[in-house]
C-alpha cells in the first residue's frame, strides 16, 4: 500500500463497509482504501460515493420525516435512551474499533470517545423533554400570542476523524431528539465505528430512514449533500477552509448552517499559580488525543519570572509520555490519523525551528514495537520562544506540539492570545478571582476555562469566534438549531 491510497494486491481489509439508507446497507462498486494509523496498512474499505448515493440517502430520509417528526417528544426520547444502552453494551467492541481507525489508545476510546457518543444520547433523551415555549398577551386587542418549534426537515451532518464517534453523535442525538431526519457523512479516514453505529440503530428499532449514512470522501459525498436542495440545515465540524466551501455552496439554497472549526488556543500562566497543578494540565491539554483536538493549547504563554521553572517542570513531564502502541495499556499518546498529516505537522516544527524556536523535546529517538514501525508516530514536541508571527504560532497545526513564549504584563498576554484568526477556546491561570473575569472577558475566545481544561457541560454553549466558526451547540442551543421557531397569534372574541 503506497500512501496516497492505492492498493497493493497484499493489503488485505479485515472490513468492507457498506452504505446505510432507510435502515438497508448497500455495497457499491468502488471503495477507498481506510488505514490504521498504527500500522500503517489498510484495515477497511469505505464506500467512494457520489451524487446518487447522496440522493438515495436523502429521499429514505425525506420519506421518514412526517412519521418520525409527528412523534411526541416523550417516545423520541425512549428511542434515544435505547440507542445509548445498545451502544453501551458494546462499549469495548466500540474502543477497540475506533483506536484501531483513528490511531488513539484504547485507553482513551474506552475511558472517553465511547462514554460521550452514549452520554449525548441520553443528555439529549432528557432535554428534549424540558423545553419550554414563550407567550404574550395583549390585553387591548384581545389576543394571545405564543411560540412553538418544530422541526425543520432533513438535516446534513458532516463529522471529522478526530473525536469520530464522540463528535458525530454530538449532531445525530439533537437533530433527531427534535424531530428531525438525517444524512450523515463522517470522515473518510474513520468510517467503521459510524458503520458499527448504523448496525447497532437497526439493533435498537430507530425507525428505518431517520438516521442514513454515506460514506466517502468530502469533494464528492460531502459536496452532494451540501449543494442537495433538500437539505435545508447542515451541520459540519472540521477545517475552516472547507466551511468556507460550504458557505459558499449552500449559499444558493439559503440553508441553516452550524460550523464548528478549528482553533489555535492559548493558555495564559500567571505566576501566581500551583506549578503542579497548572503543568499537569497543560500536559493534558497540550497532548491529549495525540493534540489532534480542535480544543489543545497550542501555544502556552507564561509570566516572565515564572517561565524558567515552568518549562523545565513541563518539559520534563513531556518527556514522561508513552507513545506506543495503541493497544497497549500503557500507551499515554498513540498514532497521527495519516501519513500526510505526519509530515504536515512535523513541517511546522521545522517551520518554528527556522523562525527561531528552540526545541526542548520531541525529536529524541521514538522505539516501537516492530508491528507499529511503519505507524505515524511522533513524540510529544515542545518548542520555547517561537516568534508570534511565525506560522507554528498563527496556523492549526492539530499535532502533539505546543510553542511555550513568555510575557510580562496581562495587557501583553491578552493582546498576543488574541493576535491569531481563530477564537475557539482559551485557558487562564491564575489565583486572582478579578483578574479571572478581566482576562477570560477580554479574550476572543467561545470557551475560556480558568485552572482547567476540558470540564464541559453539554448545558452551556460551545463554539467559536471569529475563524473559529459560526453558531453554538448545546442544550439550549442545538435544540433551537435544529428546529424553526413559529409565533401563532390568536384573537379570540
Amino acid at each position: 500500500m503506497n500512501h496516497n491510497g492505492n492498493s497493493n494486491h497484499s493489503d488485505k481489509p479485515e472490513m468492507v463497509i457498506e452504505n446505510f439508507i432507510g435502515g438497508v446497507f448497500y455495497p457499491v462498486k468502488n471503495h477507498l482504501d481506510s488505514f490504521d494509523p498504527s500500522i500503517g496498512k489498510v484495515w477497511a474499505k469505505i464506500p467512494d460515493s457520489g451524487n446518487d448515493e447522496v440522493h438515495q440517502a436523502v429521499q429514505a430520509a425525506k420519506a421518514a420525516f412526517p412519521e418520525w417528526s409527528s412523534k411526541t417528544p416523550e417516545e423520541r426520547s425512549q428511542m434515544l435512551y435505547k440507542i445509548a444502552d445498545t451502544l453501551e453494551s458494546h462499549l469495548e467492541e466500540l474502543a477497540q474499533m475506533e483506536s484501531r481507525d483513528q490511531g488513539k489508545p484504547v485507553s482513551l476510546a474506552r475511558a472517553v470517545d465511547i462514554p460521550r457518543a452514549i452520554y449525548n444520547f441520553r443528555f439529549f433523551a432528557s432535554a428534549i423533554l424540558h423545553s419550554t415555549n414563550s407567550s404574550s398577551i395583549l390585553e387591548k386587542v384581545g389576543a394571545v400570542n405564543y411560540t412553538m418549534r418544530q422541526p425543520v426537515g432533513v438535516a446534513g451532518l458532516i463529522s471529522p476523524w478526530n473525536l469520530p464517534l464522540y463528535l458525530l453523535t454530538f449532531k445525530i442525538a439533537p437533530c433527531i431528539a427534535t424531530g428531525n431526519t438525517c444524512v450523515c457523512k463522517p470522515s473518510e479516514m474513520t468510517s467503521v465505528t459510524s458503520w458499527r453505529l448504523a448496525q447497532i440503530m437497526n439493533e435498537a428499532g430507530l425507525p428505518h430512514g431517520v438516521v442514513n449514512f454515506v460514506f466517502g470522501y468530502g469533494h464528492k459525498a460531502g459536496q452532494a449533500l451540501v449543494e442537495h436542495p433538500e437539505v435545508p440545515l447542515l451541520s459540519f465540524t472540521g477545517g475552516t477552509a472547507t466551511a468556507q466551501n460550504i458557505i459558499r455552496s449552500s449559499a444558493p439554497n439559503c440553508k441553516k448552517l452550524s460550523l464548528e472549526l478549528g482553533g489555535k488556543n492559548p493558555a495564559i500562566v500567571f505566576d501566581d499559580i500551583n506549578l503542579d497543578e497548572c503543568v499537569q494540565t497543560c500536559i493534558r491539554s497540550s497532548f491529549a488525543n495525540q493534540g489532534e483536538i480542535c480544543l489543545c493549547s497550542s501555544r502556552i504563554y507564561v509570566q516572565e519570572n515564572l517561565f524558567d521553572k515552568f518549562i523545565d517542570k513541563f518539559v520534563a513531564e513531556t518527556k514522561k509520555i508513552t507513545v506506543g502502541a495503541p493497544d497497549d495499556p500503557n500507551t499515554k499518546m498513540g498514532a497521527l490519523i495519516s501519513h500526510q498529516h505526519h509530515n504536515k505537522v512535523k513541517g511546522y516544527v521545522e517551520i518554528a525551528k527556522k523562525d527561531g524556536g528552540i526545541v526542548m523535546c520531541g525529536e529524541e529517538e521514538l522505539i516501537l514495537p516492530e508491528k507499529n514501525k511503519n505507524g505515524y508516530f511522533m513524540r510529544p514536541t515542545v518548542i520555547a520562544n517561537v516568534p508570534d508571527s511565525s506560522a507554528s504560532m498563527q496556523e492549526e497545526i492539530f499535532g502533539p506540539v505546543v510553542c511555550v513564549s513568555s510575557f510580562k504584563t496581562e495587557e501583553e498576554a491578552i493582546r498576543r492570545a488574541n493576535d491569531v484568526k481563530y477564537g475557539l477556546a482559551a485557558c487562564v491561570w491564575t489565583n486572582d478571582v478579578g483578574r479571572t473575569h478581566r482576562v477570560a472577558q477580554k479574550l476572543q475566545a467561545g470557551t475560556v476555562w480558568t485552572n482547567c481544561w476540558m470540564v464541559r457541560d453539554l448545558n452551556m454553549p460551545f463554539g467559536g469566534m471569529k475563524a473559529s466558526g459560526m453558531g453554538r451547540e448545546g442544550a439550549k442551543e442545538s435544540i433551537e438549531y435544529y428546529t424553526e421557531s413559529k409565533c401563532i397569534c390568536v384573537k379570540h372574541c
